[in-house]
């Protein structure tokens, strides 16, 4: 008998013997990263067994009309089952190692306990042996079924969770391609061709060569060159894990890419992955890359915008799928969530992050609340994925491990950089200051006469409302930034007011602590309302950035409002306490090791906020994988929900959104035109009309009130309606 995999459109047949093993000689490929080979090809020859039944050869032979008596055909068959229970009924407790990968390549990672999750667990599911009759009755070759357990040993020491997790992802992206290459092949052979890295780093040495003949010969600019030198001596070091502690201004982007490629071409990595804290700011980080690397570069997050007709923009949506590409910019949030994510799409790249250069852009941004699952799973890959990891910051936070608080910590980093306390005093190019006792208050109307003194200035707050409040008291050509502005909004003021400063023209800015990561500023002047020690330092890095006036300054002043509440609040308490000790230098980088150091201990058993280790924990293999995804969200979207704005070409967007429904390529361009808003005022706003649903869970501006062009969404503006909008 003939068992099939899949039919396509036109009837060709996909073979199920030939789909087993093609997929479990890519899965063994891609786990042989990480010593796993053998254990990879199991999962791929066993993922599919479940198709040797008879109900599922009926269904795929009926939905094909390859059949002359369909009935009773089921329209749905289990076909992922079967396999997790031979692995079970072959190897013992053992197999559970291959049922998580083979009985979620298509549902997702599960849990084994079915607290949570149902019959979806499972536990539950190993009970279901008749899957497994179903399909042993038929002629299964025992070149497929009779196999021994593999006599690969998973390292020493590494986590199981962690392993099986990785191996689930290794079978998933085999799956994945080997059924693309047989209904769509000219896709898959989109797939790939891009330049080594080799090719990559003489592109780079090229590009940097130019830029130090074209640089000005400045302070500033020497001591980038001596920071850029020292990152490429240091990568002859060993794989391992390494921290990169430049003041804001020195040139981190550059430098920690010349570490990676250099050492990347050394060592044999198979990629480079760069990850930033926010989608605000990767624009301008591939926007460099892609200069000097052209379509060598993918970028990966959710503000992506690609055509869907252009074969160069399909090619990267491809890479974005399994990061198959040698250089991957992506979004804090993209990779830690996929490295905790239980679904398919979000784990099939995983087992490509095996054998990489990771660099964690301002790494002192990790949130606190995930930051002990975090730094296991960093140490997990550098010590048994050949992971090595690059820490880049101003303010390097403290990850020595503390046993007095249990905090495990990463251990044995090498810093690149010989006295990061030497080259802070080189490049101090501000003054900090506090504006008054931090004990006192100052009110908004006394600190815009403070801000008035200055033609260009910059001034920080913690908050949305405070910076929109801020901004209405302030003279009429001021600007505004914060997260209520749509993605297309801030990008298009951040370039405005770049270009003022650029060419010498009075800006005055009010913004949000959105601008503290990667946004080159440049102003003489920064005010920064009281927050945690490193955010000052941030938002430092954007006085004076280029070293061209003799002394910058900042002043930090307290606010009639306090921080949100949690660590942003504790940060700022504990910014204040360090603030107000006697010191020369309140940046230096000392200062930041004792800052961290504190934060952590308060913090304690809420580095680990939700519990996620202990899903993850289990001496007989009972993982909690969906739950401990469902925890790990770093932007909660149960806690904010997201409304279309009609801001720029948004309101074509969404005038085409209202004609027909929304597909890839349009959600992709609208999310350009998005503002997250907390769920509560989401709810009310839809609740007076201020919002409305146009397809399911797409909500767009009621009114054209509801979004402004300076400062953005204006939840305030329910009930006002533009002259336009009453016309019948």
């Amino acid at each position: 008998m003939t068992y099939i995999a899949h039919i396509s459109e036109d009837k060709r047949i996909h073979l199920l013997d030939n789909h087993l093993k093609c997929t479990a000689e890519l899965a063994s490929q891609f786990a042989a990263v990480f010593g796993a080979a053998q254990w990879g090809y199991l999962c791929g020859l066993w993922h599919d067994l479940g198709k040797y039944s008879e109900p599922f050869q009926r269904m795929i032979k009926a939905a094909h009309d390859m059949m002359d008596d369909a009935t009773n055909s089921a329209y749905k068959v289990n076909h992922s089952t079967a396999g997790a229970l031979w692995a079970i009924k072959k190897f013992g407790p053992l197999g559970r190692i291959f049922s998580y990968p083979i009985a979620g390549h298509h549902a997702g990672l599960a849990d084994w306990q079915a607290d949570e999750t149902g019959n979806a667990a499972l536990s539950v599911r190993l009970k279901e042996n008749k899957l497994l009759e179903l399909a042993t009755k038929e002629t299964i070759p025992p070149e497929i079924l009779d196999k021994t357990l593999p006599d690969e040993k998973p390292p020493k020491g590494a986590d199981p969770a962690f392993w099986i997790r990785m191996l689930f992802s290794c079978l998933v992206d085999a799956d994945f391609l080997d059924t693309e290459s047989f209904f769509e092949k000219d896709k898959a052979r989109l797939r790939g061709q891009y330049q080594n890295i080799n090719q990559l780093l003489i592109l780079f040495n090229k590009f940097m060569d130019q830029k130090t003949i074209q640089a000005k010969d400045t302070h500033v600019n020497r001591l980038r060159k001596i920071i850029l030198e020292r990152c490429v001596e240091k990568a002859q070091e060993p794989s391992g894990i390494y921290t990169l502690t430049v003041p804001t201004g020195g040139g981190k982007t550059l430098s920690s890419m010349a570490f990676a490629l250099h050492h990347a071409s050394i060592y044999n990595k198979k990629r480079i992955i760069y990850v930033i804290p926010y989608v605000s700011i990767i624009e301008q980080t591939t926007d460099q890359f892609n200069e000097i690397f052209g379509d060598a570069v993918v970028e990966h997050h959710s503000n992506l915008e690609t055509d869907e007709l252009d074969e160069s923009a399909t090619k990267m949506r491809l890479a974005c799928e399994n990061w198959d590409a040698p250089i991957i910019v992506t979004t804090a949030v993209q990779f830690f969530e996929s490295l905790f994510a239980s679904r398919t799409s979000r784990s099939r790249k995983l087992h490509n992050i095996a054998d990489a250069v990771v660099v964690l852009d301002e790494v002192q941004l990790l949130p606190p609340e995930f930051l002990k699952p975090i730094l296991r799973t960093l140490e997990e890959l550098r010590k048994y994925y050949g992971v090595t990891m690059l820490l880049s910051t101003a303010t390097q936070p403290a990850f020595i491990p503390q046993p007095s608080f249990n905090f495990d910590g990463l251990k044995d980093t090498h810093e690149i950089i010989s006295s990061p306390l030497q080259l802070h005093k080189e490049m101090k190019r501000v003054r900090v200051e506090i504006l008054k006792s931090l004990d006192e208050i100052v009110e908004w109307e006394e600190l815009i006469e403070h801000l008035k003194n200055y033609p260009t200035v910059l001034c920080i707050v913690n908050r949305r409302d405070d910076c929109r409040k801020l901004w209405q008291m302030m003279p009429e050509d001021t600007f505004h930034l914060s997260a209520l502005m749509c993605g297309a909004h801030r990008s298009q003021s951040i370039a405005e007011i770049k270009r003022r400063l650029q060419e010498g023209i009075p800006t005055r800015v009010i913004s949000t602590q959105l601008v503290e990561a990667g946004v080159d500023f440049d102003f003489p002047v920064v005010f920064r309302a009281l927050c945690g020690l490193d955010s000052v330092a941030q938002a430092a890095g954007r006085c004076n950035r280029e070293g061209l006036l003799k002394e910058g300054q900042v002043c930090v002043f307290r606010p009639p409002t306090e921080p949100p509440v949690g660590h942003l609040r504790h940060a700022a308490g504990l910014g204040k306490r360090l603030l107000e000790k006697e010191s020369l230098d309140l940046i230096a980088p000392e200062q930041f090791s004792k800052y961290f150091q504190e934060l952590y201990w308060l913090q304690g058993e809420r580095l680990d906020q939700h519990g996620i280790l202990a899903d993850l924990r289990d001496g007989e293999l009972r993982f909690s994988y969906r739950t401990a995804a469902w925890k790990f969200k770093m932007i909660d979207d149960r806690k904010q929900a997201p409304v279309i704005v009609a801001y720029g070409e948004g309101a074509e967007l969404i005038e085409e959104l209202t004609r027909r429904k929304p597909d890839r390529y349009l959600m992709r361009k609208l999310q350009r035109y998005i503002v997250n808003l907390p769920r509560y005022l989401h709810n009310k706003l839809v609740n007076e009309g201020a919002i409305r649903l146009i397809h399911e869970d797409i909500y767009i501006q009621g009114h054209s009130a509801m979004y402004d062009d300076k400062i953005g969404f204006c939840a305030d503006r329910s009930a006002v309606y533009a002259p336009d909008d009453l016309i019948v």
